[in-house]
């Protein structure tokens, strides 16, 4: 018999779940007035990344493109730039792409169906849901990892949710809930909300589930074993090298192809290192095959590791000195002496920022081995000197 929260047509206790969310929403900045604009770039944003780590990103990244306008018109390098450091650039540049083609065919103003909004670059049919029910009142189901867990513990379903028709079978169950809903985006924003903050992947807070009185995960005391747990395949390490070269003053950039991972950002010339070569062998062809120099000195500076979702990347970083030859600097082209200043204004990658920042701690490094200080030590210095 249904609860007195739940309707017989609708699949679960949406009053219930609803009233959940009025008390317990959190605040963020898109929230409070949902602006389509501001809606979007959210939910690009939210992808593959922690709530906490977007809210400054998001920040700044409105303060600077506040309208589709602003967004479509400027250069994306600065779009670039702005996104530094959040990851998964691919998702900026095809949301200026879209922001231009929004400028362009729509007369600046998002499309408002879901249908029409998933033909824009970059949006996929859970943004695309997200957007025309939270903004424009669509009634249609969105169907993140959050909420996937939610209803994979209510329904004890062992379906692979990174697979589609997965993703499809759960929206189509939820559907008749959404049909009823007076208000459709917060009912989606609620299931995303109860997935996060209470049915969390570990440790659920069950006493504080609206929906726990139907949940079947938690009749059976099997919440640890929903949603099914795929095989996880064996994250490979690549071995890269980056060469840090300066000639008055300046910095040798490299610019990554626009198509590729981490598109049309800048970083130290370098690149993987062959089966057979050790990491300073792979520098110096590099630096003869990238910019037509040799180096006669090249001193190893440290190592940083740094996670991405496919692969593991160990960079070995290179100080080149004694350089002979000459680099020929096109307008335009992949690589460029840069100032102190134009490290600020370029987007650079995340492993160039720490290549340049372990090459500036170098000096401390080696007077602190000398005094026989640890490396811990050198480390709670350099932050010591960060809060100061």
């Amino acid at each position: 018999m249904p609860s007195k929260h739940q309707d017989s047509r609708r699949p679960f206790a949406v009053g219930a779940l609803l009233a959940w969310f009025q008390a317990n929403r959190r605040e963020m900045p898109w929230r409070d007035q949902p602006d389509p604009y501001a809606v979007w770039v959210s939910e690009i944003m939210l992808q593959q990344t922690q709530v906490a780590a977007v809210r400054p990103y998001f920040t700044r990244f409105m303060q600077r493109f506040p309208t589709v306008q602003a967004l479509a018109q400027a250069p994306i390098e600065d779009v670039l730039k702005r996104w530094e450091g959040l990851g998964y650039y691919r998702r900026a540049r095809l949301l200026h792409q879209a922001a231009q083609q929004v400028v362009e065919m729509h007369g600046g103003r998002l499309p408002e169906t879901a249908a029409e909004l998933g033909r824009l670059p970059g949006i996929g049919p859970y943004t695309a849901a997200a957007i025309a029910s939270i903004c424009f009142g669509e009634a249609v189901p969105v169907v993140d990892g959050n909420v996937a867990r939610v209803f994979a513990r209510y329904r004890l379903l062992r379906d692979d949710f990174s697979k589609l028709p997965a993703r499809q079978a759960l929206a189509k169950w939820l559907q008749p809930a959404l049909d009823g809903a007076a208000h459709s985006g917060d009912l989606n924003q609620a299931m995303m909300e109860l997935g996060a903050l209470v049915c969390r992947p570990r440790n659920p807070d069950c006493t504080a589930c609206p929906l726990a009185a139907a949940c079947s995960a938690r009749a059976r005391g099997v919440q640890a074993d929903y949603p099914a747990r795929l095989a996880r395949r064996p994250v490979p390490v690549r071995p890269e090298v980056a060469i840090a070269l300066r000639r008055g003053g300046r910095l040798l950039l490299a610019r990554r192809d626009g198509t590729g991972l981490l598109g049309g950002l800048w970083e130290l010339p370098g690149g993987g290192v062959v089966p057979g070569e050790t990491a300073a062998e792979a520098a110096a062809r590099l630096l003869r095959d990238i910019a037509g120099l040799e180096a006669g000195t090249l001193t190893a500076q440290g190592s940083i590791t740094h996670a991405f979702s496919h692969f593991t990347q160990l960079l070995h970083l290179f100080a080149a000195d004694r350089i002979r030859g000459r680099v020929k600097i096109r307008a335009g082209g992949a690589l460029a002496w840069v100032t102190a200043a134009d490290l600020d204004r370029l987007p650079l990658t995340t492993t160039t920022r720490r290549a340049l920042d372990l090459q500036r701690d170098q000096p401390t490094r080696r007077r602190a081995q000398r005094r026989g200080a640890s490396p811990r030590a050198v480390a709670a210095a350099k932050a010591h000197r960060a809060r100061g």
